[in-house]
């Protein structure tokens, strides 16, 4: 199958099954006479293998250990679990971050009484970076390149 027809299968862009074959963690795979890629079922398994992983938010870093694990089956799975239990750790973290965004959002929200001249939430927005508060936090973008 062609690079198109294995997107389609995994529901990924082309350019990304390209990167991940530049990161390694695609195989290359074999091309025709004309030079256009040719893929097989293993690639369809190993990229979905990868999709799965990147919807659990791992990093490209945890997922190249979890294949080097996978291709190799016959390693101990303690490895396995450790990175795993350091992912939830993260996940945990990010959980905690996220309650203290929403909470700083609805105290935010409640600056608004929707009644007065001028706006309470840009106020208060406005007041916050004047008095040296901590600035905002970048937001990560699942998918963005932030945390490969």
């Amino acid at each position: 199958m062609k690079i198109g027809d294995l997107a389609k299968a995994t529901g990924t862009q082309a350019e990304t099954i390209r990167y991940y074959e530049r990161e390694g963690l695609l195989a290359e795979p074999a091309r025709t006479e004309s030079n256009y890629r040719r893929y097989d079922a293993s690639h369809v398994s190993r990229l979905s293998f990868i999709r799965h992983c990147r919807s659990l938010d791992m990093t490209l870093e945890e997922i190249q250990a979890l294949l080097r694990f996978k291709d190799d089956p016959a390693a101990n799975c303690v490895a396995v679990n450790e990175l795993l239990d350091e992912h939830i750790d993260h996940v945990a973290e990010r959980i905690r971050e996220l309650k203290r965004l929403q909470s700083e959002l609805k105290d935010l929200r409640a600056q608004c009484d929707a009644h007065g001249a001028t706006c309470g939430i840009l106020g208060a927005l406005d007041n916050k970076g004047k008095s040296g508060a901590r600035p905002a936090r970048k937001a990560h973008v699942p998918g963005s390149p932030g945390r490969h």
